[in-house]
C-alpha cells in the first residue's frame, strides 16, 4: 500500500524537483574529507595492529613507505602514514565526486537535448 499521489498525476514542477534531488551533485569537499578520514583511520589502525600483534604471515606493509614519504611500521610512522593516507584519500574522494558530477551533468545535457529534439521533430508540419 502506497501513500501520496501516483506518479502519473505528478505536475511538471514536482517531477523537476524529484529529478533535481535524484541527480544532485556530490559535495566534493565532503566526500574528500570522508574518504580521507577513512583512509587515515584504516592505515593508522593497520599499523597499530602490526605493532601490537606482529603477525608473521601478514603482508609486508613496510612497502607503503614507497608511496608515503616517512612511513615506517612504528608509532611515529603510524601518524605519518595516517597523514599521507588522509591526503591521498581526500584527493581520491574529491576527484571521484568531481568526475561523477561532470558525468551526470553531461548525461543530463544530452538527455535534455534529445527530449527537446524529439518534441520539435514535427515543427515544420505545423507551419
Amino acid at each position: 500500500m502506497t501513500t501520496g499521489s501516483p506518479p502519473d498525476s505528478a505536475s511538471p514542477d514536482q517531477v523537476e524537483t524529484l529529478l533535481k534531488q535524484a541527480f544532485a551533485p556530490l559535495h566534493k569537499c565532503a566526500l574528500g574529507l570522508a574518504a580521507g578520514v577513512t583512509a587515515a583511520a584504516v592505515l593508522f589502525l593497520l599499523t597499530v595492529f602490526h605493532l601490537i600483534f606482529a603477525p608473521s604471515e601478514a603482508t609486508n606493509i613496510e612497502l607503503l613507505s614507497q608511496y608515503f614519504y616517512g612511513y615506517r611500521v612504528s608509532w611515529p610512522g603510524a601518524f605519518v602514514g595516517a597523514w599521507w593516507a588522509g591526503v591521498a584519500g581526500f584527493v581520491a574522494g574529491w576527484f571521484f565526486a568531481f568526475a561523477r558530477n561532470v558525468a551526470v551533468a553531461t548525461w543530463l545535457v544530452v538527455v535534455r537535448a534529445k527530449v527537446e529534439l524529439f518534441e520539435a521533430r514535427d515543427f515544420l508540419d505545423h507551419i
